[in-house]
């Protein structure tokens, strides 16, 4: 070994991780990391952070029952794709949570 080197060693996330923080997989990323920025900015009060979490789970009980509904009708992924889902909430006309 020499003095003074360094092997680089490189961070990979954990696959649950990087699943979580994939756009195509999770629906309600920007709600999530809302709540998490409120309860960073907050000291972790979660009275102060309680209408970020209600949009958090509106976004997963609107999006789960968009994906049973998928799978009723055989519709392959079950969990649209971001573009798809920008799609649906465009047809909306408005965020349904």
């Amino acid at each position: 070994t020499r003095t003074g080197f360094r092997i680089k060693k490189t961070v990979r996330m954990p696959v649950v991780m990087r699943r979580l923080r994939d756009p195509d997989i999770n629906p309600c990323l920007l709600e999530s990391d809302a709540s998490a920025r409120c309860m960073d900015e907050n000291n972790y009060d979660r009275e102060r952070c309680s209408t970020y979490f209600l949009k958090y789970k509106n976004c997963r009980k609107f999006w789960n029952s968009i994906m049973n509904q998928r799978r009723q009708n055989g519709v392959k992924p079950p969990m649209p794709t971001a573009a798809e889902r920008d799609e649906i909430l465009g047809a909306m006309g408005k965020m349904p949570y």
